[in-house]
Order: structure tokens, then C-alpha cells, then sequence
């Protein structure tokens, strides 16, 4: 069997070296320079040749410079003729622009996809992309996992009889659904409309009166849509209010502003993105995604199956 070889770029370096923790394997030097023109140079400082090479790189900000540095890996893995070159994708940011709803766009997802496999990529690696039509923009396998089980786990043992999930809008009611009937609980959902960029809720689909709501979302960024359904939380008399989600991105000053909304007990996410310790919250609740990521990436190398893993 091939050995395996673990790189990781600027993005992310704690989730990567987490990772190699939990597989067993060193994080091997990767060394990222800048020319006097500002071109980047990337150089992977370990021997790829014929290894089975995962290269650790969420695509946050800065957005750009991340995906070029991690463009860069995959093309550095393949000329020096390594085995298979799987991309581990903890977070996606261009899985947003999925559709052609404007005239005269593009649809970056797809043409990111394109280039992660015009590089040298041979496989994929994803944590809960925003849309399920994404994961059929890539013309190589893609391992699509969810953090769904981990973030049951942070709820088991309490007494959740009273307790509701909310979906923020319809699109993500499936995922919500599933969540509920892991932690046993109701489902409801939020009908939301995007106006421009403001965003509207017109109703929340489901009881949550005199109910426990934990809200959950797959990435929150500028958290527009959660402080919406928030104050219709507020309005049909919700209990109380967590707020969970994969991808915590929270923009410019997003947690301070879900921590200040009126009975937000908790704001839960996992470390799929880095979070700058000057941006925490006492609120904030942080799960480390390495262990499943580990697992996957141990079974892609062994050749076993990882739909397993949601079994």
C-alpha cells in the first residue's frame, strides 16, 4: 500500500496538525513564499513520489489567496509524482455561488471545481458543501461528509423533551430533519425570501411556542438571516434559543452581535474555519471536526468505505 503523506496550507494549520494527530502521521513542511511582485511560490518540502497525498486547505479568507496557494499544493504534489492527490476541503466558500440566478454571472462553484481538477487533483474530500447540487460540479469522487453526528453529541444527555429544531430557511429542511431525529425532537422551518440583499422571514413552519429552539444552519457569515428568525423566535414566544451551525464564519462583528440577541443561550459550531481568539464569545462553543475528518482520510487510504461513517 502506498504511504501516506499529509500537507497543509497557510489556512488552517491548527485543523491539519489536529488531523495528523488523530491519523497517527506527521503534518509535513510546506513552505509558502512570496516573490517582490507578489506572485506566490509553494513548495511541499517532503518526498510525494507514489504516496497517497491529502492536502488540508478550507477555502476562507482570504478567499483568493487561499484557493491559489492550495491550486499551487496540488500541482507541486503532482509533479512530483505522487500516487493520488485527495484535496481535503474542511470549508468551501465558492459552494454559494451554485446556480446562474442573475443574468450575466458565473457560477463559481463549478468553475473552482474545474480548476481543483485541472491542477492535479484526483479526489475530494468536502465537509458539508452549502448545496447538494455541488458535489456533481467535480468530475472526480467527492467524499461528502457532515458534522451533523458531532454536533448531536454536544446535546446528548440533556432533556431535550421540550426542544424544537428550526431550520432557518427551506432549503436546508432536510439537514434540520435529520438532526432532529437524532437528538429525538420536532423539525420546523423558517420561510425565508432574499430581497436584494436584505433577507426576509415571513413565518416559522412548525410549533416553537413555549419550546427550547436550537436553530440550525449550515455556515453563518454575517448572521442576517439567524437575527431575523431570532426576532420571530422572539415574537411566537420561543423559551430559549442555541444557534448551531457547521461553518463559523462570522464576518466583521457577527458573534458579538448573536451573542447580544435577547435568549441566545449558546452559539455552537465546529473548527471546519479558523476563529481568531479576539473574536470569541463567552457564548461561543467550539467542536473539533479533526477526529471525522481523520477517520475519512483513513479509510480513503485504505480503501474502504466512508458512507460507512453515516451508518
Amino acid at each position: 500500500m502506498r504511504e501516506i503523506a499529509v500537507f497543509s496550507g497557510g489556512a488552517h494549520p491548527e485543523l491539519a496538525a489536529d488531523i495528523c494527530a488523530h491519523l497517527g502521521v506527521p503534518l509535513l513542511p510546506t513552505r509558502i513564499s512570496r516573490f517582490a511582485n507578489d506572485c506566490l511560490e509553494v513548495q511541499l518540502q517532503a518526498n510525494c513520489r507514489e504516496r497517497d497525498v491529502f492536502l488540508i486547505q478550507p477555502i476562507v479568507a482570504p478567499t483568493q489567496e487561499n484557493l491559489v496557494e492550495l491550486l499551487f499544493m496540488i500541482d507541486a504534489a503532482r509533479g512530483a509524482s505522487a500516487g493520488r492527490i485527495t484535496v481535503v476541503l474542511p470549508h468551501f466558500a465558492y459552494a454559494r455561488s451554485d446556480k446562474k440566478d442573475a443574468p450575466r454571472i458565473s457560477i463559481g462553484a463549478r468553475l473552482v471545481a474545474d480548476l481543483l481538477v485541472s491542477a492535479g487533483a484526483h479526489r475530494v474530500l468536502a465537509m458539508t458543501l452549502h448545496s447538494p447540487q455541488v458535489h456533481g460540479f467535480f468530475s472526480v469522487p467527492v467524499d461528502h461528509l457532515h458534522a451533523l453526528r458531532e454536533l448531536a453529541t454536544h446535546f446528548k444527555g440533556e432533556d431535550l423533551s421540550e426542544t424544537v429544531v428550526v431550520s432557518p430557511d427551506l432549503g436546508n429542511a432536510k439537514e434540520a430533519a435529520a438532526f432532529a431525529r437524532m437528538l429525538g425532537t420536532p423539525v420546523a422551518a423558517g420561510a425565508k425570501q432574499r430581497f436584494h440583499d436584505q433577507v426576509r422571514i415571513s413565518a416559522v413552519i412548525g410549533d416553537v411556542t413555549d419550546r427550547d429552539v436550537i436553530v440550525l444552519d449550515d455556515e453563518i457569515a454575517k448572521g442576517s438571516t439567524v437575527i431575523e428568525l431570532v426576532d420571530h423566535l422572539h415574537q411566537l414566544k420561543a423559551r430559549s434559543i442555541r444557534l448551531v451551525c457547521t461553518h463559523g464564519l462570522f464576518a466583521d462583528d457577527a458573534l458579538d452581535r448573536l451573542a447580544a440577541l435577547e435568549g441566545v443561550r449558546e452559539i455552537v459550531c465546529t473548527n471546519t474555519v479558523p476563529i481568531p481568539v479576539e473574536k470569541r464569545v463567552p457564548q461561543l462553543t467550539v467542536l473539533s471536526i479533526a477526529p471525522a475528518l481523520a477517520e475519512a482520510m483513513r479509510r480513503i487510504h485504505n480503501g474502504e468505505s466512508v458512507s460507512a461513517l453515516f451508518a
